[in-house]
Protein backbone atom coordinates (compact mmCIF):
# COMPACT_ATOMS: atom_id res chain seq x y z
CA UNK A 1 0.00 0.00 0.00
CA UNK A 2 1.01 3.35 -0.89
CA UNK A 3 1.49 6.15 1.57
CA UNK A 4 -0.06 10.10 1.22
CA UNK A 5 1.18 11.60 -2.01
CA UNK A 6 3.37 14.46 -1.12
CA UNK A 7 3.07 17.26 -3.29
CA UNK A 8 2.01 21.33 -3.45
CA UNK A 9 0.53 22.21 -0.17
CA UNK A 10 -3.62 22.62 0.05
CA UNK A 11 -3.52 25.89 1.22
CA UNK A 12 -1.01 28.41 -0.80
CA UNK A 13 -1.11 31.38 1.28
CA UNK A 14 -3.28 33.96 3.19
CA UNK A 15 -5.60 35.14 0.52
CA UNK A 16 -6.33 39.00 2.83
CA UNK A 17 -3.27 40.90 4.16
CA UNK A 18 -2.61 40.19 7.78
CA UNK A 19 -2.12 43.85 8.59
CA UNK A 20 -4.96 45.67 10.13
CA UNK A 21 -6.47 48.43 7.85
CA UNK A 22 -5.08 52.17 9.07
CA UNK A 23 -7.75 53.78 10.62
CA UNK A 24 -9.98 56.79 8.63
CA UNK A 25 -8.80 60.05 8.26
CA UNK A 26 -12.66 61.45 8.25
CA UNK A 27 -15.64 60.56 10.38
CA UNK A 28 -18.04 58.52 8.53
CA UNK A 29 -21.21 60.01 8.00
CA UNK A 30 -23.97 59.42 10.24
CA UNK A 31 -27.21 57.29 8.89
CA UNK A 32 -30.16 59.38 8.18
CA UNK A 33 -33.49 59.32 10.29
CA UNK A 34 -36.35 58.88 8.17
CA UNK A 35 -38.17 61.85 7.76
CA UNK A 36 -41.42 60.39 7.97
CA UNK A 37 -42.10 59.03 11.39
CA UNK A 38 -45.66 57.42 11.38
CA UNK A 39 -48.32 58.49 13.77
CA UNK A 40 -50.68 56.30 15.97
CA UNK A 41 -53.65 56.11 14.14
CA UNK A 42 -51.85 54.93 11.11
CA UNK A 43 -50.08 52.04 13.56
CA UNK A 44 -53.61 51.56 14.74
CA UNK A 45 -55.09 51.21 11.10
CA UNK A 46 -52.05 48.85 10.13
CA UNK A 47 -53.18 46.67 13.16
CA UNK A 48 -56.51 46.16 12.35
CA UNK A 49 -55.61 45.69 8.84
CA UNK A 50 -53.43 43.06 9.79
CA UNK A 51 -56.40 41.50 12.40
CA UNK A 52 -58.87 42.07 8.95
CA UNK A 53 -56.69 39.70 6.59
CA UNK A 54 -55.67 36.98 9.54
CA UNK A 55 -59.84 36.31 9.88
CA UNK A 56 -60.11 36.21 6.23
CA UNK A 57 -57.38 33.57 6.18
CA UNK A 58 -58.58 31.49 8.53
CA UNK A 59 -62.42 32.20 7.18
CA UNK A 60 -61.31 31.27 4.08
CA UNK A 61 -58.85 27.91 5.73
CA UNK A 62 -62.32 26.95 7.11
CA UNK A 63 -64.15 27.14 3.93
CA UNK A 64 -61.98 25.24 2.64
CA UNK A 65 -62.14 22.32 5.46
CA UNK A 66 -65.82 22.22 5.23
CA UNK A 67 -66.04 21.70 1.52
CA UNK A 68 -63.34 19.07 1.84
CA UNK A 69 -64.91 17.08 4.26
CA UNK A 70 -68.02 17.18 2.00
CA UNK A 71 -66.30 14.68 -0.75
Amino acid sequence: MGGVKAGAPAVRGPSKRLTPRPPPRFALPRPHRPKHVPTTQELTMADLAFVAATIAVFALVALIARGVTKL
